[in-house]
């Protein structure tokens, strides 16, 4: 996998929401990543870290306002390149299955909408390719006739999962797919999207809180904190020696199975609240919540430098 070309880079990502006056909040403010053919990246952080938006942002959902994404090398920035074609091939699925869903068009038409759009389809073997996409998913074919409220929550993201495969995409981002579901239904969704990766070639980016979720799916996984990516690393690598401060912290409250280990373990509590976007703290943005911290921390920004194979971090005292 190391040897292939990236079926998705981002360069310098930005995204500035204007506010009040000429107040800006940085929700994503210079994330630069790679994704391989067939693997899945893993990107996880707090609430409010800017997750979503990037992953809205990568497929322009919302406009950049700077960096670049390319796909297959091409800049989707570019109009010339941004074809419906390209369109196809990435798709997003959303985090909440209630609101993602047209409570007024039954699950066949909103699964047979992207066939619509894309001319992919129609009459019998529009038909036919919706039960498949339904089968694929879990469902029945008469499941096609009902209403979005007919269904449980893992259902409609089931539904949400086969709207998204209908126009046979390479890339999909996987917006905290699962953060709404219930625990018994979690896992059924994350080892779907694996065996769909596997008879599909699927890419994923899979954006989550949930760490230990993420572990089990993820190829690498990156750590972002208040707009930036802090730690990226191979799964195995990050989970097991971790160098980022705020990763610790992450991983410090994963719950083990083992009530001994459990009970002797230390948890990292972070103190205070996540900073504003609008007015991020100078330097290095973790160092008012770190332990660690010192003068060059306030003053220097730390750039995302190399630590090991594969493993790049973004502070001044790592380990």
């Amino acid at each position: 996998m190391e040897n292939k070309h990236p079926l998705v880079e981002v360069q310098h990502l930005c995204k500035h929401f204007r506010i009040k006056g000429n107040q800006m909040i940085r929700a994503v403010d210079g994330v630069s990543f790679h994704i391989l053919p067939g693997e899945t990246l893993g990107l996880v952080g707090e609430s409010g870290c800017g997750k979503t938006t990037t992953g809205r942002t990568m497929i322009r959902l919302y406009e950049p306002t700077s960096g670049n994404v390319l796909f297959e090398g091409r800049s989707i920035l570019d109009r010339r390149a941004m074809t419906p074609l390209l369109r196809r091939k990435m798709q997003i699925i959303f985090q909440d299955p209630y609101a993602s869903l047209n409570p007024r068009m039954t699950v066949g038409d909103i699964i047979g909408e992207p066939l619509d759009i894309h001319c992919l389809a129609k009459g019998k073997e529009r038909r036919e390719r919706i039960h498949e996409l339904l089968g694929k998913v879990g469902l029945l074919p008469e499941h096609g006739n009902r209403f979005p409220h007919e269904f449980s929550g893992g259902q409609r993201q089931r539904i949400g999962i086969a709207r998204a495969l209908a126009v046979e995409p390479q890339f999909l981002i996987c917006d905290e797919p699962i953060s709404a579901l219930d625990v018994s239904v979690q896992a059924q969704v994350v080892n779907m999207l694996e065996n769909l990766q596997q008879e599909f070639g699927l890419t994923y980016l899979f954006i989550a809180h949930d760490l230990a979720m993420v572990k089990h799916i993820s190829n690498r996984v990156a750590v972002m904190y208040l707009g930036k990516i802090v730690e990226i690393s191979r799964c195995a690598d990050l989970y097991q020696t971790p160098a980022h401060p705020y990763t610790r912290a992450l991983l410090s409250v994963i719950p083990i199975p083992d009530p001994d280990v459990e009970e002797k373990r230390q948890r990292i509590i972070l103190a205070g609240d996540l900073p504003s976007p609008v007015h991020p703290p100078s330097g290095c943005r973790f160092r008012t919540r770190c332990r660690r911290a010192k003068s060059i921390c306030a003053e220097q920004e730390p750039e995302l430098q190399e630590i090991g194979p594969s493993h790049k971090v973004a502070c001044h005292f790592p380990g």
